[in-house]
Formats: C-alpha cells, structure tokens, sequence
C-alpha cells in the first residue's frame, strides 16, 4: 500500500504558477504606485483578530463567512474576512501614533468561507486604500479618483463607477415610517444585481411588515432609475423622495462638482440601488462594474465608515475607503481576453553554447544587469533547441550568442527572440541602446 499523499488544496483556494503569479504582481505593482501617487503609506496587519473584533459589527451572513476556531490558547479567534475591519483595530490602538488625516493602502490576503464560483474564492487578494480623519467631500472624491486611475493604471478603463449616499436612502426609510428596519432593507435592496426585482420585493415584504407590499413599490421605485436620467437629474429626485435638501445630498452634489472638475464625471453614475451590505458603511458607497462583463459583478467597491473606529475607541473618527478584489478582477479579464500572460521578468537569455565560456557569459550578464537589464545565463550547455523551448516557455523577448571570436573581442550576438533579427558583433553599451528602445 503505498504512503505517497495525494497532491491537492482545499477548494476554493488555489496555486499559483509563475504565469499567474507574475500577472498578479505586475498588476498590484501598478496600483500601488498609483496609491502612493496620492499620498497613501502602507502598513500591514495580522491574518488572525480576535473574533470579537471581526465581528462586532457586522450581519449574521458575514459571521457565517469566516474562518473561525478557538487556538491552542483557547483563545476565540478569525481570520481576516476584509481589510477595513482590522484597519479600524489598527487605528484605534496606535491612535496616539498617527496624524490625521491619516492615509494608509493594504494590499494582502482575506478569507471568506462563501461558494467558490466564477471569480469568487475563499482566499482572495484586496489592493485597500482608506482614509480617517477627515469628514469631508474632498476625502469621499478622493477615494473615488484613486478607484479610477488605479483601474486606469492597469488599462482596465471601460467601467461604469456606480455610486450613492445611504443617508438619502436612510432618510428615504424614515420617511415611510420604517427606519427601524434600515439595515435589513439596505442589505435585500443590494442584491438587487444578483437575484433580481421580483425576490428582491419579496424579502422586503417578509423584512417590512404592516402595509408591505405598497412600502415595497416604493422603495422600488427609489431605487429605479430611468433610461437616460442623468446623475444630477436622478439626484434631485432621490432628494424630493427623503424630503428635500440636507448634508447628504449637498455632499453628493460636492463630490460630482470634483468630478466635473477633474474631467472625470462620465464614469460615474447615481445608483440608488448600491447600498452594499456591510453594516459599517454610514455615507457615500460605491461599487465598479465592467461594461463588457457586467455578470463578473463588483470589482472595486467601498464607501464611507464614519462609526467603525467608535467600536474600540470613544473618540468618533470618520473614515472613507475603497478595495479593488483583484482575482475577481483578473477574472473578468481572462474572460474577456484582455489579461496579460509572460513566464518571467526577463528581458535577455545568454545561451550556453559552450560550457568553456561560462566566464564570459557571467561576465556579460553582469555588465548588462548593471546598466538595468535583466538577464540570466542559461546553466548547461545543452541543444540549443532544448534552451530556445525554455526560453520561450519564459517569454524572454531576446537572447545572446557568443562564439569564440567574440569572447576574444568582448562582443557578441544580439537576437531578437520573436522577430528573429539579429545583431552581430555589438558590445554591450549598444545591446542596451537596442532592448532599452
């Protein structure tokens, strides 16, 4: 009987080979590049909180969600199910030690016991950027700019940023008498998307009660929006529907007025139906779509939190934020052709073609590597056709050929590895004016 044990992961988790993994990398090396463009600093937090601060305040479908288990202390500890919650621990307990405002982006790992299916796993990477400290419209359009240019930054530019205010919604509620109920009705209103009017109406008359079915047609008539009703338009009707101005809605007018601004407002558009629904959020919210792949649903989602820290801490500070889902991200892409696939960092591979000139070859890649090419020398001399394979296995887009004339005249061949053109007898300072162009 044999002792081997049988290779595999849990489900809903997943390897990654170098393919993929260099994808993810190129593409978290982009969005941060853009969050530190903003002024964001990183910091990093554990992968286990004690379960009490994961879930204070969230929904019974959250706690359902996490990885949970009592350690080898007895301790009564989860894993990580987002970013935000343990962000708002972070700022809490080093609140003497931060100014304010103060903005900080996470990117990491988070767990979530839910169905695996297209572009949903149990261990999934969020690129996070937040910021506390700061109540403001300029915070809120912030948050809401960096979503773009990241999105931008990594050519994933035909999306559809959906926002709203739950303050409208919730003075919506209040109007019909059932702000007690507000968290229920947010959460059956955003899984509008997913499950569709018809079951949405039905959970909101199992959650409303009394005179349901006609509080019911109006919340859905809220939440619609017309064909071709503009974010402006569709924001004066909400504001008449919750009983006229207020903070809530002159904050949205703000934040559309920095859209306009910066150039950018064709990308965003008022969605009444968008609530999310994490409990946490308290003012504007947002959730992005791919026009082309709408099915893959959010790929970029947040808001505002201004209550969360209040949980661990009695001064109140107010806090905004968005994470970009980055599996579900390159997901979509792959279903719509659009990601990008190599098999490593390198730009050249020095072939062996003659073990006796290993010297040479090392002395080559480090002249190179020098001048910021990354090259590797292939380690045996085996059939070149055997060493092409690899090499083209790797994505290396040229390759360098030294004979023995060019090992006595420090040259050598330059090869174009997808076009085939060949450069012979250059040095290395014109090898990199060749590649570097």
């Amino acid at each position: 009987m044999s002792d081997l044990i049988q290779p595999k992961v849990l489900k809903g988790f997943r390897d990654f080979l170098p393919t993929a993994e260099i994808q993810r990398d190129v593409l978290q090396e982009k969005i941060t590049k853009v969050y530190r463009s903003f002024g964001f600093v990183p910091i990093d937090t554990p992968v286990l909180e004690y379960t009490e601060i994961l879930l204070r305040k969230s929904n019974g479908e959250t706690e359902k969600q996490v990885f949970r288990f009592e350690d080898n202390g007895g301790r009564d500890v989860a894993m990580r199910f987002d970013l935000t919650v343990p962000f708002a621990r972070f700022t809490a307990e080093h609140y003497s030690e931060l100014y304010l405002p103060f903005k900080r982006y996470h990117i990491a790992k988070v767990w979530r016991g839910e169905k695996p299916q297209a572009g949903r796993y149990r261990e999934f990477v969020q690129c996070d950027v937040d910021t506390v400290g700061s109540d403001s419209a300029a915070a809120d359009f912030e948050i809401l700019n960096v979503m773009k240019c990241a999105l931008s930054a990594i050519d994933v530019n035909n999306i559809t940023i959906n926002v709203n205010h739950r303050g409208i919604f919730n003075r919506f509620l209040a109007k019909l008498g059932i702000a007690d109920k507000s968290e229920d009705v947010l959460r059956s209103v955003d899984k509008l998307a997913k499950i569709g009017q018809e079951k949405v109406v039905a959970e909101l008359v199992e959650v409303i009660g009394g005179n349901a079915e006609a509080t019911a047609k109006e919340i859905i008539e809220y939440i619609q929006v017309p064909a071709g009703e503009k974010f402006l338009d569709t924001l004066a009707r909400l504001e008449k529907m919750a009983g006229g101005p207020a903070e809530d809605s002159q904050r949205m007018k703000d934040i559309y007025a920095m859209m306009e601004t910066a150039g950018i407002a064709d990308t965003y558009v008022l969605n009444p139906s968008i609530t999310r629904g994490l409990d946490y959020y308290t003012g504007v919210v947002y959730e992005t779509f791919l026009n082309d792949l709408p099915s893959i649903g959010s790929v970029c989602s947040g808001g505002r939190y201004d209550n969360l820290a209040g949980l661990y801490m009695k001064e109140k500070v107010p806090g905004v934020g968005m994470s970009i889902g980055l599996d579900r991200l390159i997901a979509g892409l792959e279903q719509l052709g659009k990601a990008e696939s190599k098999g490593s960092f390198l730009d050249v591979e020095i072939f062996n073609q003659n073990a006796a000139h290993m010297m040479a070859y090392q002395k080559v890649a480090s002249q190179l590597r020098a001048a910021g090419i990354a090259v590797e020398v292939f380690p045996e001399a085996k059939k070149m056709n055997q060493q092409y394979n690899v090499t083209e296995a790797k994505s290396v887009p040229w390759g360098i050929l030294l004979n023995d004339e060019d090992v006595k005249n420090n040259t050598f061949t330059l090869k174009n590895l997808k076009t085939r053109e060949m450069f012979a007898a250059v040095t290395v300072e014109k090898a990199v004016e060749i590649i570097s162009k």
